[in-house]
């Protein structure tokens, strides 16, 4: 969800970028996507990390490892490039041709 979210806020900045809206700062779309990978990385992250806990066999005690955040890191990478295409090549030609 913050991928879609982050990526349809993109999505009208760049439309408002590309109509010739003045807005404070210039065009920042490099920085806004910078931006957005690093919170769409860090967000699915820490969600793995406290959703997946590592397997305890017996126990009952709930421990977490940082292999758990590296899961939700590499898992994020492939959304974040997705979301990011349909956004840009699928979406944007839709409003862009208007």
């Amino acid at each position: 969800m913050v991928a879609v979210v982050g990526g349809l806020a993109y999505l009208a900045y760049d439309l408002a970028i590309v109509g010739g809206a003045d807005l404070p700062g210039g065009d920042l779309r490099l920085l806004f996507l910078a931006a957005y990978v690093v919170v769409v990385l860090a967000v699915g992250s820490l969600v793995t990390w406290l959703v997946v806990p590592q397997p305890t066999g017996s126990g009952s005690r709930v421990v977490r490892s940082p292999w758990s955040a590296a899961l939700g890191l590499f898992a994020a990478i492939p959304i974040c490039y997705l979301v990011l295409v349909a956004i840009l090549e699928v979406i944007k030609p839709l409003f862009a041709g208007r």
